[in-house]
């Protein structure tokens, strides 16, 4: 296997369909984007796809064709498409010729809300797991390969994100060009787990949002980590898609409570969450050094199981935490996934 190590210093079924409320979105600076709703696996479950792509008409090849994934928190569509400074991380790679697409799984954004979710926490158990994202985001792959006519496309996962492409990546090797593990979970690298809240879900503020992102990173360097007026931008994107929470004060994004409680047993009992030696594709792991969510630990522990991935890949990039696609020094990061992208066989 060929593997560099990188340090930053400075389709199946059409039947699943598309839902007849489909809508052409926003265009913005040459791109275009359309909103689409496709049914999951389980029966009476939507899920929200938004596709941008260059005005032109769309012949994009598997290596060009990019889905990108969330983590467990926000949905897919106000993280990977938001314009900060006028451009999203969708939009960057649409500007240069791919195909781009994003998924919000069930329970998350526009997606089908689980019916637990409108009533309090306490009542259930725990929504959503990784077995379950898995299905949703082998869902949203056959569509676009259907789609497109593709038999495999590209995989941008984040955090949680990086467990369910993973999983996909090894059970269907022959559905993924290639792989992008953005802050990848893995073995928690030593010291006290974390402990995850009970219930179904979890209502999240936007002051916890803010406190949460900016953990570990030096004081100093906190007022300047976050571009004036983005918070607020991604906030205000992220709790609208909630319909309670909205309405409540202070407002609350609610995020199913299932994927961090399941994530964190496995941390405590030492479990792995997928087979690194199973996938095939050529990937790229990339994290924050400022990460305290995933931290970089992770990734480099992550690395050198990836025995049969055609290439292998590491990247950490200076002065960012888990959400650097939202930060300042996020040029690094689309710049690192690009050339990866674009680079040769």
């Amino acid at each position: 296997m060929n593997r560099r190590t990188l340090l930053w210093l400075s389709c199946a079924w059409l039947g699943a369909g598309i839902s007849a409320c489909a809508s052409r979105g926003a265009q913005r600076t040459g791109t275009v984007a359309e909103d689409m709703y496709i049914d999951a696996a389980d029966p009476g479950v939507q899920l929200f796809l938004r596709n941008r792509h260059a005005i032109e008409p769309v012949s994009a090849p598997p290596g060009r064709t990019v889905l990108f994934v969330h983590g467990l928190t926000y949905p897919g569509h106000t993280c990977f498409d938001l314009p900060l400074g006028g451009r999203s991380w969708m939009e960057d790679l649409a500007q240069r010729g791919f195909d781009t697409w994003c998924v919000d799984l069930r329970g998350y954004g526009r997606s089908t809300r689980p019916a637990a979710m409108e009533q309090p926490p306490e009542m259930n158990p725990p929504l959503l797991d990784a077995a379950t994202g898995t299905r949703d985001l082998a869902s949203a792959v056959d569509f676009i390969c259907a789609r497109r006519g593709l038999d495999r496309i590209v995989i941008v996962a984040w955090s949680w994100g990086t467990v369910l492409a993973a999983r996909h990546a090894g059970r269907r090797p022959g559905q993924v060009e290639r792989l992008v593990l953005y802050a990848p979970v893995w073995r928690w690298p030593g010291g006290p787990v974390p402990r995850a809240p009970a219930g179904a879900y979890r209502r999240v503020t936007r002051e916890a949002a803010r406190r949460t992102w900016v953990d570990g990173v030096p004081t100093g360097e906190q007022d300047a980590l976050i571009p004036a007026g983005w918070f607020d931008q991604w906030a205000d994107a992220n709790w609208a898609t909630d319909p309670l929470g909205v309405q409540a004060n202070p407002p609350f994004l609610r995020a199913p409570n299932g994927p961090l409680v399941e994530v964190v047993a496995h941390w405590g009992e030492g479990r792995d969450f997928f087979t690194p030696s199973s996938i095939e594709a050529p990937t790229l792991l990339v994290v924050g050094a400022w990460d305290r969510t995933t931290p970089p630990a992770m990734a480099r522990a992550l690395d050198p199981l990836l025995t049969r991935a055609g290439k292998a890949r590491l990247a950490v990039l200076p002065e960012g935490t888990h959400q650097l696609f939202l930060e300042r020094r996020r040029e690094a990061l689309f710049v690192t996934v690009r050339e990866f992208l674009e680079e040769s066989a």
